[in-house]
């Protein structure tokens, strides 16, 4: 009989380091410190933040549709392409960008 009674605290023990284990790991998910210090700014300068970058890219794009739909200058017509090219891939490059 004293053979059963420390393998129940043993077993309890065993169970209640695993209910604290997954506690901690609920509270402190997996990748979490990375996004902690991507917005805490420690990660890079501030320069790399997405909402400017992103602005400029759709103002890009604007300025290439209308650049497409004027038409006086052939030249401005000429580089329409390049410009909604531009901003387009601008715009998918800054998505990757952090808040």
């Amino acid at each position: 009989m004293t053979g059963s009674q420390p393998t129940k605290p043993a077993a309890e023990s065993g169970l209640e380091a695993a209910r604290a284990r997954i506690a901690h790991q609920r509270a402190h998910p997996p990748g979490r410190e990375r996004a902690g210090t991507a917005t805490a700014g420690s990660s890079g300068p501030r320069i790399f933040r997405r909402g400017p970058w992103e602005l400029l890219a759709t103002v890009l794009i604007g300025l290439g549709v209308v650049m497409l739909m004027q038409p006086f200058a052939l030249a401005l017509f000429t580089y329409s392409f390049v410009t909604i090219l531009t901003g387009t891939v601008m715009f998918i490059v800054v998505s990757h960008f952090p808040e």
